[in-house]
């Protein structure tokens, strides 16, 4: 094991792990270091959005992951009767897929170990501090102190992140105001129904399938809102509530797992300090609404891994460094209020608020406010509007830069068959011509050697984002850094 990386991350989590792969791919020496010795066995998370999917398969592990779960083509705001469709969405992944963490994070570790990623567990890190050049990462490992030294530092290391604290990042927020009950058990609900929901004046609950009859139950109680998330639940504590909510206990019974958690929301002041970076739950906290955190971070990942990776390798200047919060901290704010807001909207059972919550149902059924929340929670609405850095090549876009390109089969010139994220698996930036020898300007700061050229047709070709386009330039984490226009007869 050697003592000296080029990036050392903090937290084994999904965030940590993403980016870990994503930096070997790039040839980058990496170590996570985990405190945990041994797996996560819960998941708190069950849930893939499409953007995500969209993610793993620019890499080419989407079917990895949905070979595990089970697709929805909806998903709920607030839990209101009136579903956000992603159906509707020019993509691959037009759906939100239904995995448990536990599964989520053996594939991504699977993935970070075939690349040869350095994974060290049990490696409590204490101490995080940063000189000029490099930063020391210190603290309590399996065979006694250790003390590394890295070029940069990622805390992907949770809402309690000792990165974060070294580096003196705020953590700005609102502390809890009320606990929600969530177990793993078995339970009976009506046949035939995979999921199951009500609400009364005393509180809500959903139920959802976890597979082999297991199912997550999560329940609101407004006589026990009031109990702090760290208090232990028991399953006499559980029955008694579903007796309030729904006037039956449903034969709740061998719980694996009883917690509560919080409507807690936090967002980091800063996603950079220097040469140290936040990721995931580290740097963005809330209430886990429409199930959006595990995917924040992943995306979160995804977006400091190339622009690491490309000034490691003198393949840009460091100042591409700074856009990684320029982009991803937007994100979180996003993220804040729209868990707030939900949140919110989930705990209303007086008469007014059921009443507001059937107002907003019925607001949902707007098509073009049904795709703009649809959009926000699958990720497929994000774009990144302004150019990465100053170059040669945004006056071309018309307005495109930042748009997310979406997957499609792309016919070559002598007619072989591929698909665009097949083009940008290996991490590279892509320059696509759509017609033989078009060519779009790549940035003047951008090394040649970090394009990968690739000549086809899209099947796709009436996408909006196509139309017109004679060339494009795609970024590694699938967003048009430049584009060319088709050429106009006599101009």
């Amino acid at each position: 094991m050697s003592d000296t990386y080029d990036v050392v991350i903090v937290g084994g989590g999904p965030s940590g792990l993403w980016l870990a792969a994503e930096l070997k791919l790039a040839g980058i020496a990496v170590c996570v270091l985990e405190r945990r010795q041994e797996h996560v066995t819960q998941s708190r998370s069950l849930t893939i959005h499409g953007r995500t999917l969209e993610v793993l398969a620019l890499r080419g592990l989407a079917d990895r992951f949905l070979a595990k779960g089970r697709p929805i083509p909806n998903w709920h705001f607030a839990g209101l009767p009136t579903r956000l469709d992603f159906s509707i969405f020019e993509a691959r992944y037009p759906f939100m897929l239904f995995i448990p963490q536990t599964q989520t994070e053996a594939l991504l570790e699977a993935r970070a170990r075939e690349l040869g990623v350095e994974i060290r567990r049990g490696f409590l890190v204490e101490k995080v501090a940063q000189g000029d050049r490099s930063v020391r990462v210190e603290g309590a490992g399996s065979e006694g102190w250790f003390s590394l030294e890295a070029s940069y530092v990622v805390g992907a290391d949770g809402a309690r992140s000792v990165v974060r604290r070294e580096a003196g990042i705020p953590y700005s927020g609102i502390y809890p105001t009320k606990s929600i009950m969530m177990a793993d058990a078995r339970v009976d609900i009506p046949a035939g129904q995979p999921t199951f929901s009500a609400e009364c004046p005393n509180g809500g609950l959903t139920i959802l399938p976890l597979g082999n009859g297991a199912q997550r139950v999560i329940c609101l109680d407004t006589e026990r809102s009031h109990v702090h998330p760290h208090e232990p639940l028991s399953e006499d504590e559980l029955r008694q509530s579903l007796i309030r909510i729904v006037g039956s206990d449903l034969n709740l019974r061998d719980a694996t797992w009883l917690t509560r958690f919080s409507d807690e929301t936090r967002l980091a002041d800063a996603y950079r300090q220097g040469r140290i970076f936040l990721v995931g739950d580290a740097a963005h906290i809330h209430a886990p609404m429409g199930g959006q955190g595990l995917n924040v971070g992943l995306q979160d990942a995804m977006n400091l891994g190339w622009k690491l990776a490309a000034v490691l390798k003198g393949d840009a200047p460091a100042a591409l460094l700074a856009t990684y919060e320029a982009e991803r901290r937007p994100v979180g704010k996003r993220l804040f209020n729209n868990t707030l807001a939900q949140s919110a909207l989930a705990s209303l059972f007086d008469p007014a608020g059921r009443a507001l919550r059937e107002i907003v149902s019925e607001f949902l059924g707007h098509s073009s406010l049904n795709h703009e929340l649809a959009g926000e929670i699958s990720g497929f609405g994000l774009h990144y509007p302004t150019p990465l850095l100053e170059d040669n090549s945004d006056r071309q876009s018309a307005g495109l830069i930042g748009q997310r390109v979406p997957d499609c089969d792309l016919t070559g010139p002598d007619g072989t068959i591929t698909t665009i994220y097949h083009g940008l698996e290996s991490g590279h930036w892509l320059h696509l011509s759509l017609q033989q020898g078009a060519r779009v300007d790549a940035p003047d700061w951008l090394a040649p050697s970090a394009i990968k050229s690739l000549t086809g047709v899209p099947a796709a070709m009436q996408m909006p984002l196509f139309q017109g386009l004679a060339a494009m330039l795609v970024r590694p984490d699938g967003y048009l850094a430049a584009s060319s226009a088709l050429a106009v007869d006599g101009v």
